[in-house]
């Protein structure tokens, strides 16, 4: 099984829609089974195509490219967040190759207001995949420092949702360092969640973003960071973690790196 993470900073890049089509071609070639994306963004005026999703949504614009160059059929589960910049919805979602058998999505963080930024919403679905259930949450979490809307409160909402008995994945944007000890790595650690990064075979040097954005500025004084993950609640054997779009793995497309794993089927530990 493969997996993929991916921050977009949809229609803050340029060039954006050649950005998302690399983001589906690396998809087709890759053959993700599963894609969680944070910062997936649509207009608030634009058109719906169906249900909540605009024709402008950027995770139904890289399903429709994949799709174009694909034989399979991709199953798209999305919400919105909170509002950015006055004008987007912006929010998380998870593309598959396998039929959703559930969808839901539940809010985290102590604003629950559309129009406040710090709102935090997880969206998450049951999927099975080769005769096993699995469920997939894309996260997308706030800071360990902030007073206001605590990290280590947004993730024990987030844990009260994991069903102990079924293998589970909390990918994304966490907005915590990695390399910082003692802060919200750690903190997820304490919880009995396994960090597939931790447990991979192979791996890279992690590194997630090697510079500056925005909600970074100041908050460390690493030049590099580790702040998208995916934990899983099982001990998994994991055969190879490593970033990508990165410039050298796959162009860049975001001012974050993706995540891909890939983990052996036989071997999943219930």
């Amino acid at each position: 099984m493969k997996l993929l993470t991916l921050n977009c900073h949809s229609w803050q890049e340029d060039n954006q829609i050649d950005k998302l089509k690399i983001i589906a071609e690396t998809i087709h070639k890759n053959d993700y089974d599963v894609i969680a994306l944070q910062e997936v963004s649509q207009l608030i005026s634009s058109d719906t195509v169906y249900d909540n999703i605009h024709k402008d949504n950027t995770a139904f614009l890289i399903k429709t490219f994949l799709e174009e160059i694909s034989d399979h059929k991709y199953y798209l589960t999305w919400d919105i967040s909170h509002i950015g910049f006055d004008k987007y919805e912006e929010g998380v979602a998870i593309l598959s190759k396998y039929p959703l058998i559930e969808e839901n999505s539940f809010i985290v963080s102590s604003s629950t207001t559309r129009d406040n930024w710090k709102t935090r919403k997880i969206i998450c679905t049951r999927i099975e995949i080769n005769s096993q259930i699995y469920d997939f949450y894309s996260v997308h979490l706030g800071w360990w420092d902030d007073i206001q809307d605590k990290f280590d409160s947004q993730i024990d909402k987030l844990l009260n949702y994991l069903d102990e008995e079924i293998p589970s994945f909390l990918m994304g944007d966490f907005n915590n360092d990695a390399f910082i000890a003692e802060e919200g790595y750690d903190y997820c650690l304490s919880k009995n969640l396994y960090d597939t990064y931790s447990l991979a075979q192979t791996k890279d040097n992690g590194v997630t973003i090697e510079f500056e954005i925005h909600g970074w500025e100041g908050r460390s004084k690493n030049k590099e960071h580790r702040i998208d993950w995916i934990l899983t609640n099982k001990n998994l054997n994991v055969l190879s973690s490593k970033c990508i779009f990165n410039g050298k793995n796959e162009p860049f497309v975001s001012d974050h790196y993706g995540v891909e794993i890939e983990i052996e089927f036989d071997k999943v530990s219930i």
